[in-house]
């Protein structure tokens, strides 16, 4: 997301002059990693919702957090919207053809998935239960659809097109197999909306299916990340951010074992025990493995802002992977009643809001300055 096309987590927004000056944004530059300030945004508000703690002003705040992610959202695909529109796809099919610009076709989805989801959590306190639930069934099928297309075509166009090498990948690989995962997270709230019997068990067995795709989708593509690191390193120091992508799936994962838990209990009786003990034990040690991931990246992105690592807006990949950590944690501690879960997921929610003032800080600042400061 810097100035150079040739590394990943690269593709910066472009402004024609400064703001200010001539006060218009180029919208050839506004690619689909913009939509990270959505999905981290949106967390927020998900998070807020899901924290197993009730504190003061915090659905409050989860309110303000999903509108602002709402306003993001519509911002960006009507710039999009324009933006193709007027070059009638050209851009996309360039953006498409590069490796490294490619792999962010994987943050669209999971931003209008994730929108959907806040809807349903906090948004319906601010517009009511029936166009809540009208607009998150319109984004998460719009969303699962995007999801299912990026995760078959991105790794298409890897395998037959795209001049990629496994000793170069790195942590942006995983986003557009991750989306599948996202889906089947926020699918289940819609569950008891559906008519008793075939809709709801259709519903719910689409969300294990998705489950299951971006699942096994991450097992094969995180070998190969790890291959990439481990041999050729990141390759440019605003890069290290994009370690903590890696807990993406570890907490997503977590998340959607346990909402389809949930879901399973009326409308799968006979399999909902089996359901909440696996998503308990899988849990346990998904949420191990990402603490101790989150160590090893928290440990990296100190050393690079000791080396000197500038604002990019690689800062993003920063808040939507804890915020899925936050929502599996409050989650085991639900299921679990554990309060060293409550504790977890407590404080990740503290830390989630700092990465987001840091990035949406960042963000401003660059905008304002009609430029961003990733080199």
């Amino acid at each position: 997301m810097s100035t150079s096309a040739a590394h990943p987590l690269r593709l910066p927004l472009r402004l024609a002059g400064r703001v200010g000056l001539r006060g218009r944004f180029d919208l050839a530059q506004l690619g689909p990693n913009w939509y990270a300030a959505v999905m981290g945004t949106a967390i927020v508000a998900n998070g807020a919702a899901a924290l197993p703690v009730r504190v003061p002003g915090l659905i409050g705040f989860g309110e303000a957090m999903w509108a602002l992610a709402l306003a993001a959202l519509l911002v960006l695909v009507a710039a999009r919207t324009v933006h193709l529109t007027r070059h009638r796809g050209e851009a996309a099919a360039q953006l498409l053809d590069r490796p490294a610009v490619a792999v962010f076709y994987g943050c669209p989805p999971m931003a209008l998935l994730s929108v959907g989801l806040g809807t349903m959590l906090v948004g319906s306190r601010v517009i009511g239960t029936g166009p809540a639930l009208a607009l998150d069934a319109v984004l998460w099928s719009l969303g699962t659809l995007y999801a299912l297309a990026v995760a078959a075509g991105i790794p298409y166009l890897m395998i037959t097109r795209h001049p990629v090498s496994a000793l170069e990948a790195n942590p942006t690989w995983l986003l557009p197999v991750v989306a599948p995962l996202v889906a089947s997270a926020c699918g289940p709230v819609l569950v008891p909306n559906l008519p008793a019997g075939w809709a709801q068990e259709a519903m719910l067995y689409g969300c294990w299916g998705l489950f299951g795709i971006g699942l096994l989708a991450t097992l094969v593509m995180l070998p190969v990340v790890f291959t990439g690191l481990f041999h050729s390193k990141l390759p440019a120091l605003v890069l290290t951010p994009s370690l903590f992508l890696v807990l993406g799936p570890l907490g997503q994962s977590v998340t959607a074992v346990h909402q389809l838990s949930d879901a399973a209990r009326p409308v799968l009786p006979a399999l909902a025990p089996a359901m909440a003990a696996l998503a308990e034990l899988y849990g346990v040690a998904v949420i191990a493995v990402a603490m101790l991931w989150l160590a090893v990246a928290a440990t990296a992105n100190l050393r690079a802002r000791r080396a000197g690592m500038p604002f990019a807006m690689t800062w993003w990949a920063y808040t939507f992977p804890v915020g899925t950590c936050v929502t599996g944690a409050s989650a085991l501690a639900r299921h679990t009643g554990f309060g060293g879960f409550t504790a977890l997921a407590t404080g990740l929610y503290v830390l989630l809001l700092a990465a987001w003032v840091a990035a949406a800080s960042g963000t401003v600042s660059g905008l304002a300055r009609g430029r961003l400061l990733a080199r």
